[in-house]
């Protein structure tokens, strides 16, 4: 990924270019928060670490950048996790932080995406792998092992998210329950 903010560049080569706007930036002071990590790093926190984020609530910004990151909409992001738009877009304008009922079901997206990304480097396939792309391609397709559903419909809880992160880890292993 490459990250750019305030001109400066960092390239991670598993992930796709995300430009990170002045905006996201630009209302953060030192101690507001953690760090924004690339998209799916969260997959390798600690719990601990994942709790204190969403206690102290995802930058609703954020939001865009996933969008941008899965090839979606914001609209189709709300819709997924179950995000109230007109409150979602009134943050994002106004650089607020999102509850930890939300944040969660975002930290959860990101993980699911990291999960992929280090199936996909655990099984040394190729490089080029777009792990955030074809998350975003994924959810939307209906899976035999969700009964037809699509694993978007899923994405709202919790509970939900976990089924979902087992599904990929069982089709990995080649095991479906």
């Amino acid at each position: 990924m490459e990250q750019v903010s305030g001109g400066k560049a960092a390239k991670h080569p598993t992930q796709p270019r995300v430009v990170v706007s002045a905006a996201t930036t630009k209302h953060r002071s030192p101690g507001s928060g953690p760090a924004l990590l690339p998209i799916g790093a969260r997959y390798h926190q600690s719990p601990t670490e994942v709790i204190e984020i969403v206690r102290q609530g995802v930058p609703a910004e954020r939001l865009i950048e996933i969008g941008v990151c899965l090839h979606r909409s914001k609209e189709w992001l709300f819709h997924t996790l179950k995000l109230p738009r007109s409150t979602m877009d009134h943050k994002i304008r106004q650089h607020q932080r999102l509850s930890p009922e939300h944040s969660e079901r975002v930290v959860g997206l990101e993980r699911l995406i990291g999960q992929v990304q280090a199936m996909v480097e655990a099984a040394e396939a190729a490089s080029d792998f777009n792990a955030c792309r074809w998350v975003g391609q994924w959810l939307d397709r209906p899976v035999p092992a969700l009964g037809g559903a699509k694993p978007a419909d899923f994405m709202d809880t919790l509970q939900g998210q976990a089924l979902v992160s087992r599904l990929l880890a069982q089709s990995q292993a080649g095991v479906f329950a």
